[in-house]
């Protein structure tokens, strides 16, 4: 059984040899992740080389994914390494604290204007939460609080604003030049991390554009800023990841799920492809299988409509790589079994789109009559992404003669790239090249009805103008 939503699973010390990656893509990885956060230029370029030799000998289309680091706001070193807190002690924090001049009564901050961000009254919350101080005053670049919640606090510990509002830019000089590296890798995918609006995604757009890359960008909605400027940021973005970790400490976690859900609909009805990412299976870095709580946020997510769903540490530092995706891949199988109801997304819309509207009304045809399958011969992929938006559990082909296509529509919810080129023009041996290959490959059965769209000009990007009913037939 095919599972129609994807996993992006994070490349690391753990799956950095052949067998691991080609044990992955076949437990049901569909594209990699490159985590700017850590390694080397070299590092990097060594994973997706073998990741791409992985791909290839499994017969499988794996995009990849570059993350940028982002600003994460980080307290600097202490003298000793690590401090333990109690609620009520006084703790301070200061930018222009020397680098590792931390101690018991403050420590420096990796962000020069924190203190314009702050005021009494404010929470700051550091170590993904689990260390929260409130803000008595600010003198000059000090910034004097009185610990609520304690615990140990070590060197390089993240810093959020509760609610938001630190001020740091999306891109630094590091992801600047991290851009370049994923345009001269020709990765398919680039995620931006903690932007604010749809201004920060689209300056990364261009600096990739500048840069030669073709990726498609992924906005991480990890800020309450984010949240509130989702409309813009949905609208120049090609992917939205909802990035649980920082977005939860920000809002809150009580009212994290709300956002999730709220998060897929949005980015769905606007017709982009959406990530959910975050601790999903975070128990297998260490453990064979998940946590029941675990199971239950997959299945969630999956029946909430999610494009792709994201492993992180489980796969890059955890003991079992290859298990974790494939744990996931059954949990998202299972999830799946759940019949969902016919979607009535844009039924009383109008298209501005020729290809658009071939692909609503194939979605709807294929939804109201007994359809094996969905055939789109495309160049782009643009096709296969508005079929995508409809709910169904028919299988979407995507014929296309380009690896980059391929590699896109990985990310897809239900739809399956197959590597297609034909120069046919009589209509019924183009059929059947089609039958044949979908024979070849076990995806339909002689009998079986599919839907064909394709353009009357070939090789032409959005060029899909018509929509075929045909039975499958044997090969002559």
């Amino acid at each position: 059984m095919l599972k129609r939503t994807k996993i992006v699973a994070t490349l690391g010390p753990a799956s950095d040899d052949t067998e691991t990656l080609r044990g992955m893509i076949n437990a049901g990885m569909d594209v990699a992740r490159l985590n700017f956060s850590h390694g080397t230029a070299e590092d990097h370029q060594r994973r997706a080389e073998a990741l791409r030799t992985a791909a290839e000998l499994c017969g499988r289309a794996i995009g990849i994914m570059g993350d940028l680091q982002g600003p994460k706001i980080r307290i600097r070193r202490f003298a000793n390494h690590s401090i333990a807190l109690s609620d009520g002690d006084k703790f301070f924090l200061d930018s222009a604290l020397g680098l590792m001049d931390g101690n018991q009564e403050g420590v420096g901050v990796a962000l020069d204007t924190i203190h314009e961000d702050v005021s009494s009254g404010d929470v700051l919350l550091l170590n993904d939460g689990l260390i929260t101080l409130k803000v008595d005053s600010v003198d000059g670049t000090r910034i004097h609080t009185t610990v609520v919640n304690g615990g140990i606090l070590s060197d390089h510990k993240g810093i959020n604003l509760k609610g938001g509002g630190l001020s740091a830019a999306a891109l630094t000089d590091i992801d600047k030049e991290n851009i370049k590296l994923a345009a001269k890798m020709d990765l398919d995918f680039l995620a931006v991390s903690f932007v604010r609006n749809g201004e920060d995604v689209e300056a990364a757009r261009r600096l990739l554009t500048e840069a030669g890359g073709h990726a498609l960008i992924v906005a991480k909605v990890e800020r309450a800023e984010a949240v509130e400027n989702i409309n813009s940021i949905i609208a120049a973005a090609d992917v939205v990841m909802v990035a649980r970790g920082d977005l939860g400490v920000e809002m809150g976690y009580a009212e994290l799920t709300g956002i999730q859900k709220k998060l897929i609909r949005k980015t769905r009805k606007a017709h982009k492809i959406v990530i959910t990412a975050t601790q999903m299976m975070e128990s297998m870095i260490q453990n064979p299988i998940p946590t029941r709580a675990e199971v239950s946020d997959v299945s969630n997510a999956v029946m909430d409509g999610t494009d792709a769903l994201m492993l992180s540490g489980e796969t890059a530092v955890g003991a079992y790589p290859v298990g974790a995706v494939r744990e996931m891949s059954e949990i998202v199988i299972g999830a799946e079994k759940y019949p969902l109801p016919i979607s009535r997304h844009r039924m009383d819309d109008h298209f501005a789109l020729v290809d658009e509207a071939i692909a609503m009304a194939t979605m709807y045809t294929a939804n109201h009559m007994s359809v094996k399958a969905i055939i789109a011969l495309t160049e782009s992929g643009s096709t296969t992404r508005w079929m995508s938006r409809i709910r169904s559990d028919i299988p979407i082909y995507a014929f296309t003669p380009h690896v980059e296509t391929s590699r896109r529509v990985a990310m897809y919810r239900g739809v399956y790239p197959v590597s297609f080129s034909s120069d046919i023009d009589n209509p019924r041996a183009l059929y059947q090249d089609i039958f044949d290959t979908l024979l070849a490959n076990k995806l339909v059965k002689v009998g079986d009805l599919a839907i064909l769209t394709k353009g009357e000009v070939d090789r032409i990007s959005g060029s899909t103008n018509s929509m075929t009913v045909l039975q499958i037939e044997p090969s002559s």
